[in-house]
């Protein structure tokens, strides 16, 4: 979904040809150059082969495993621009761990983070996770502290309050809020399930939200280009989750919530001006 919407807000724009990989067995994509992947290829070959051709890639991926940041290197390897964060900013935005660290050091409100060995007996509830994952994978709600946590996992006190994210621009050095969504996120049999959000729900009428985003940007100023922040909005005021370093699902709601093309707010493509929205409207994206 977030491939489709990308490659159709590039084929809009004037002088640009949009190319892309695609699962062969799966459908194709309703606009650009296509070149099919068959599961006996190495698609970390085809995409090196296709960048070289392209003056600008844009990569999507998740950073779990180390596959954005892999991605990433390969394609700046091959001489191409490569929209996205600096490889430092990956790898910390990878980390539960070390997002949390950077974050609390630069007074960003973020929950207290423990790894396995020094999670405390006495705080409920928990959120137990992978350090290094995406979205809800593998992500548990506990009302007692575990006997026994997976290995590479983290801990946080659970923070109650409303499951959101942000859409942020990262551009020529300025971080500008694009949308604020609600999440639709679901506790199921002690595990929280991502089934959705609604782009451009939230408003921020103060600027808080705002403020947040610039917050996170100044703490890991390597992020660059369109990237998400998930929060929860609790009693005491926003508090920030993770950062993920990439596209988010939310994207595929961002166009019609904008009310523009959301790739013209991003260099090399930047033609329509910052201010050339009035805010963003309710979009349901569904899973």
């Amino acid at each position: 979904m977030m491939r489709d919407a990308l490659l159709r807000d590039l084929s809009e724009l004037a002088g640009v040809e949009a190319v892309a990989t695609s699962d062969d067995r799966l459908a194709p994509p309703p606009c650009g150059e296509i070149h099919d992947v068959r599961e006996r290829d190495d698609v970390w070959k085809a995409w090196a082969s296709l960048a070289r051709g392209c003056d600008v890639a844009w990569p999507i991926a998740p950073e779990t495993g180390g596959v954005l940041s892999r991605l990433a290197r390969l394609l700046g390897e091959t001489g191409v621009d490569v929209i996205g964060p600096s490889e430092e900013a990956i790898a910390i935005a990878s980390s539960k761990f070390l997002t949390a660290q950077r974050l609390r050091e630069r007074g960003v409100p973020t929950p207290p983070v423990w790894r396995v060995s020094a999670a405390p007996d006495h705080t409920s509830p928990v959120v137990v996770k992978p350090d290094d994952g995406a979205g809800c994978d593998a992500t548990l709600f506990l009302e007692e502290p575990p006997a026994s946590i997976p290995a590479g996992s983290i801990v946080q006190p659970f923070v109650a309050g409303e499951a959101a994210s942000l859409t942020v621009l990262r551009a020529h050095g300025a971080t500008r809020l694009l949308s604020a969504n609600r999440q639709h996120v679901a506790i199921e049999d002690g595990a929280f399930r991502f089934q959705g959000l609604t782009v451009g729900a939230i408003e921020d009428a103060d600027g808080r939200l705002a403020a947040l985003a610039r917050a996170v940007g100044d703490a890991l100023p390597g992020l660059d280009g369109i990237f998400g922040i998930d929060l929860v909005l609790g009693a005491d005021g926003p508090v920030v989750i993770e950062i993920n370093p990439r596209l988010t699902t939310a994207y595929c709601g961002l166009r019609e919530s904008l009310g523009l093309n959301p790739v013209s707010l991003v260099p090399p493509f930047d033609v329509a001006p910052l201010a050339a929205w009035a805010g963003a409207r309710p979009v349901e994206v569904r899973l």
